[in-house]
């Protein structure tokens, strides 16, 4: 039933500790996204899952296999894309799909077919003499996940592969993770594109190596999200945040670009006072006020600024 199976996984590099105890599974086949702010612990927990890096205490079972006693045959079980674009920019794209599907063990016949179900999910047919280092963003982020996958494993770790892509081509990027989801390969992503995780089937949360949260998109917004949003469009914003986040009737404030987002008890009350306070009293212009559906950035912000609340206190 698990791809993924974590129990009290723990990393420790001296005093610090990066991940603290985290205990999660994974289904078979579903997109299960792992978000988090930079440092959370995301990139040591994935070394860990990938067998690259030996827990300090727990254990976790991948594919099959145990991360601490047996991480060489984890490596034959999964895919991984890293952050940084993993190609050689110096090779031509076929000498990119050769070095890796040799890397993973495919030769001859086997290699020949899986070169041609890279090139065309990856757009490239015909194009396999270009230089790497010419594609588009995109087109690249899509061979190297292509390539990431070329010798089928059961499981993807995909570590901000979408970093610096343009929306459309973020995009098309998800229609292959959906296509190699809807194949049965587990795809394990963290992003920084908060509406990127709306295409998990599952998500969890991960502040200063600990587990704050996990549900699906829907649940994470239902549960932890029981007050009103209102977003204010409005002049003077930065000055206008700062007055709203000093009264007792506002639960969380936050920009969300040219937009000021309150979250209140009462919606009807909650507008009356927003008016009060900035028009009424500072003569701060409000264009409008809309209550909104809530995003994952907000069930994020929240939830990162309660637990770091706890932890201060």
């Amino acid at each position: 039933m698990y791809s993924i199976e974590v129990n009290n996984l723990t990393k420790k590099f001296g005093g610090f500790t990066a991940v603290n105890g985290i205990s999660f599974n994974v289904k078979q086949g579903e997109i299960f996204g792992f978000l988090g702010a930079n440092g959370a612990g995301k990139s040591t927990a994935i070394r860990m899952l990938c067998g690259i890096l030996e827990p300090t205490s727990g254990d976790a079972i991948v594919g099959g296999y145990s991360v601490k006693n047996e991480p060489d045959k984890v490596k034959t079980q999964i895919g991984y894309m890293s952050q940084k674009f993993s190609l050689y920019n110096d090779l031509t794209v076929e000498e990119n799909i050769n070095f890796f599907g040799g890397v993973y063990g495919l030769y001859n016949k086997k290699l020949e077919e899986r070169k041609r179900w890279v090139l065309k999910v990856a757009y490239l047919d015909g194009k396999e003499k270009l230089l790497t280092s010419s594609l588009p963003g995109g087109i690249k982020q899509r061979l190297a996940l292509a390539i990431a996958v070329i010798h089928e494993p059961k499981i993807v770790f995909l570590d901000e592969p979408t970093g610096g892509v343009d929306p459309i081509s973020r995009r098309n990027f998800w229609d292959l993770i959906n296509d190699l989801s809807q194949n049965g390969v587990t795809v394990f992503v963290t992003t920084h594109y908060l509406d990127e995780a709306e295409f998990c089937n599952s998500i969890t949360l991960i502040n200063a190596g600990n587990i704050i949260a996990s549900g699906s998109s829907k649940e994470l917004k239902t549960k932890y999200l029981t007050n009103a949003i209102l977003e204010v469009e409005c002049e003077k914003v930065v000055d206008a945040l700062d007055l709203l986040s000093k009264q007792s009737w506002v639960d969380e404030t936050s920009i969300f670009g040219n937009y000021i987002h309150v979250s209140v008890k009462d919606d009807d009350e909650g507008r009356k006072n927003i008016k009060k306070i900035l028009t009424n009293e500072n003569s701060i212009k409000i264009s409008r006020i809309d209550k909104i559906v809530p995003t994952l950035e907000d069930v994020f912000i929240y939830l990162l600024e309660k637990d770091t609340k706890k932890n201060a206190e």
